[in-house]
């Protein structure tokens, strides 16, 4: 059974070179990125991103049916580095055909949230059983101000208890504040 280790932090905090750095000495690590490059600024930081990371390192760009993907591959990774959750959230809830910003309610929001905690604990799961070591980075979104409007709150507060029940599934949880990672969970401090 491999080890799930969460980081999290705020935007620009380093989060994803210290995943990264972790990762770093190891040959067959597969790469997870969720994010989709919609627009010329996404297509740079994907770039820049992928430039940074060892060459002999599997990249998977998807952000669905990733235990499903995992299990089909067969493959048994040194590593894993999933980057990033939140991102995950934002491409799963924008990919449903129905949404409409303007129209969702709670019954929406639980429903979602439901089948999106399921999904990560199958994604999980499956990590756990064909690495070693499984990372996911995510941001910690909920330090800064009350968003403004119904809809960015409810996305907070899901991310928020979402992480929440990766960090208890998790071995290890960090917390990078200003490139500097902190051990909360873990080691000595379980």
């Amino acid at each position: 059974m491999g080890i799930i280790t969460l980081v999290t932090g705020g935007a620009r905090s380093g989060k994803s070179t210290f995943a990264e750095n972790i990762m770093w000495n190891k040959t067959d690590v597969l790469y997870i990125a969720t994010a989709v490059a919609y627009d010329e600024e996404m297509k740079e930081r994907i770039r820049l991103h992928k430039n940074q990371r060892p060459e002999t390192w599997e990249t998977l760009e998807a952000y669905d049916h990733l235990a499903e993907k995992l299990s089909e591959s067969g493959i048994f990774y040194d590593g894993i580095l999933l980057d990033c959750v939140t991102v995950m959230l934002t491409n799963l809830l924008f990919s449903i055909e129905s949404f409409n910003e303007e129209e969702v309610n709670e019954e929406f929001w639980r429903t979602f949230e439901s089948e999106t905690i399921l999904k990560i604990k199958k994604l999980l799961r499956s990590g756990r059983s064909i690495t070693d070591r499984f990372i996911l980075v995510t941001n910690e979104i909920g330090m800064g101000l009350v968003p403004e409007t119904a809809f960015s709150r409810y996305f907070r507060d899901m991310a928020g208890r979402i992480n929440q029940m990766i960090a208890k599934e998790a071995d290890e949880v960090y917390l990078v504040v200003s490139g500097i990672p902190m051990m909360i969970k873990g080691g000595d401090k379980s």
